[in-house]
């Protein structure tokens, strides 16, 4: 409620992570909670999660310095790129989808031991489970989104981006779609079913992975984009775990959403790391006004 603090109910919409039952989440609650206010301040988060982070202050403050690095990179960019020789413009292109394919290589290793981790604990609990919604918005890409936003290589490019991610009303629109593709999904082979009535059996593949990928492309690649497109969807309905692939283009402007349904996170995550699938994120660069932006949601269902 931007007062500075976290009552235990912000708390747990933060934190939950459908593995610590909602006692597990107040006692912690109360163990940060060393000045007794049932209220968490930012001195007691810190203190809190500087005791546990282990190995991981390390990687922290990396990236820190990344960010910071990556920040001096883009102004650069920023100031040189238009008087740069085509020769020099390449070569900094080239560096950017380098850059971008190894912070995606690193995202997905992340996102793979998160999965791993989680459902070791669930298997070890052997509860229910609730399904997860895992938004891949990393403080790297919040931040590339905010330099291609405000920091745009031609400050009076007339297709730059307005901020239609960030639309309650556009957010809104795909919900509803998403959830009509998945009535139409379950008149067919696939049976989506309320977690509750699910009996987990061990090594079950009890859960589908859902993708949703929204791209604001520039005018001028729109055909270029298409063509990358229709061959990464190709390649993509192609894959074993791969269940359906559909392609929205929004009224207004040049938005494209893509829908992709695995039969579960290992296949997605298998998929990620195919040739064809790394090629698109990389021609993505020169096509798109701002980066990618994909969420992931992990529902119950039988195939």
């Amino acid at each position: 409620s931007d007062d500075g603090k976290l009552s235990f109910d912000e708390f747990k919409a933060y934190f939950a992570d459908g593995v610590l039952s909602e006692e597990e989440l107040h006692e912690l609650f109360h163990t940060i909670d060393t000045h007794n206010t049932d209220n968490l301040d930012t001195e007691e988060l810190c203190d809190y999660f500087a005791k546990h982070l282990g190995e991981y202050e390390n990687v922290l403050s990396v990236l820190e310095d990344l960010n910071i690095t990556i920040l001096k990179a883009m102004d650069k960019t920023k100031k040189d790129y238009q008087e740069a020789s085509n020769l020099e413009q390449f070569v900094t292109r080239f560096l950017l989808k380098e850059t971008l394919n190894q912070l995606q290589s690193l995202q997905s290793s992340l996102e793979c031991a998160m999965e791993t981790t989680e459902e070791q604990t669930r298997q070890e609990r052997k509860g229910p489970t609730k399904p997860e919604v895992h938004s891949i918005q990393w403080p790297g890409k919040l931040l590339a989104q905010k330099l291609q936003r405000n920091n745009s290589l031609s400050s009076n490019n007339p297709h730059s981006s307005t901020g239609w991610i960030e639309d309650n009303s556009q957010w809104v629109i795909q919900i509803n779609r998403l959830q009509k593709l998945i009535d139409r999904l379950e008149k067919k082979d696939l049976k989506l079913e309320p977690l509750e009535e699910e009996i987990l059996e061990e090594n079950a593949r009890s859960h589908i992975m859902i993708v949703q990928h929204q791209m604001s492309v520039i005018e001028e690649k729109v055909e270029e984009f298409r063509l990358a497109l229709k061959q990464y969807v190709g390649s993509a309905s192609a894959q074993g775990g791969c269940l359906h692939v559909s392609i929205q283009k929004l009224p207004s402007n040049f938005h494209f959403i893509v829908y992709e349904f695995w039969e579960n996170s290992n296949a997605w995550n298998s998929h990620l790391q195919m040739n064809y699938s790394k090629a698109f994120q990389r021609s993505n660069v020169d096509f798109l006004e701002t980066p990618e932006l994909i969420t992931t949601m992990l529902v119950p269902g039988k195939y």
